[in-house]
C-alpha cells in the first residue's frame, strides 16, 4: 500500500489571517516502510516572515524570494502524492493550509477521508500523553538531538519513523530485532531483508527417540510401522 507522509512549514498559524505555506516535505511509503522517494519544495509566500515563525523553522523571507510561488509548484506536488493516503500529524492544520492554497489555485480540495492523523492514533494508544512530533519521537527513542529547527522534509522523515511504531513497529512481521537501537531513515531496512536469527536444529535427541519407541510399542498397529 502506497502512503505519503506529509508536513508543511508556514509563516503563521492560519491562512485566514494571511499566512502562507513556505515549505512542503513528503516521504513515500510502501507497506509502511520508506522507499527513498521524497518531495521537498520551498515556496515564496509573497509576504514577510514573522519573527515567531522564523524562530521555529529558521527560514527567512530573503531566503524564500528566489523560490517559486505555490501556483507554480502545485502540479508537481499533486503528481507526487497522487491518490495515495496521506499521513500527517495534526492533520487539520496542514489540510487547512493546503486546501486554502488549492482553492486559490483552482484545484479541488483534499478530503479528510484520505488522511491518517498520527496525533489521533497516538491519543488512542497513549491517553493523556503529549502527542506532538517531539514527544512521539522521545517515546519511541527516535533521535532528534540534531534537529535545531523544524523543517517540512525532516519532520516528515521523523513522522515516517513514528508512524511505523504506531502501526506496530518493525516487529509487525514477527521478525525479532534489537529494539534498543535508534532507527534513522538511512538504516531503516525492510524487515523482509533482515535475517536476525539463524535456523535452529530440531532433530530429536537419543532419549526422545527411546521415549517415542516405548510409546509406539503400547499401540495396536501404529502408523509408524506401516
Amino acid at each position: 500500500m502506497r502512503e505519503i507522509v506529509l508536513d508543511i512549514e508556514t509563516t503563521g498559524l492560519s491562512p485566514q489571517e494571511g499566512h502562507r505555506i513556505i515549505e512542503i516535505g513528503c516521504v513515500e511509503l510502501l507497506n509502511i516502510l520508506p522507499t527513498g522517494k521524497i518531495y521537498k519544495q520551498y515556496i515564496n509566500p509573497e509576504r514577510d516572515m514573522p519573527n515567531e515563525a522564523y524562530q521555529i523553522h529558521g527560514i527567512s523571507s530573503e531566503f524564500l524570494i528566489k523560490y517559486p510561488v505555490f501556483d507554480d509548484v502545485v502540479a508537481s506536488f499533486l503528481e507526487f502524492i497522487g491518490d495515495s493516503q496521506l499521513v500527517i500529524n495534526n492533520a487539520s492544520f496542514d489540510i487547512n493550509f493546503l486546501n486554502f492554497e488549492f482553492t486559490k489555485s483552482g484545484q479541488a480540495s483534499l478530503s479528510f477521508a484520505r488522511v491518517v492523523d498520527t496525533m489521533i492514533l497516538a491519543r488512542k494508544m497513549f491517553p493523556g500523553a503529549q502527542v506532538n512530533l517531539d514527544a512521539l519521537c522521545r517515546r519511541f527513542n527516535i533521535d532528534i538531538t540534531e534537529r535545531k529547527f523544524h523543517g517540512a522534509l525532516k519532520d516528515a522523515e521523523l513522522l515516517a519513523l513514528v508512524y511505523l511504531e504506531l502501526k506496530g513497529g518493525r516487529q509487525k512481521d514477527l521478525k525479532l530485532i534489537n529494539k534498543n537501537r535508534t532507527d534513522t531513515l538511512d538504516n531503516l531496512t525492510p524487515i523482509s531483508s533482515i535475517n536476525a536469527f539463524p535456523a535452529r536444529a530440531h532433530a530429536p535427541s537419543v532419549q526422545e527417540r527411546k521415549n517415542h519407541q516405548v510409546f509406539i510399542d503400547k499401540l495396536n498397529d501404529p502408523v509408524w510401522r506401516s
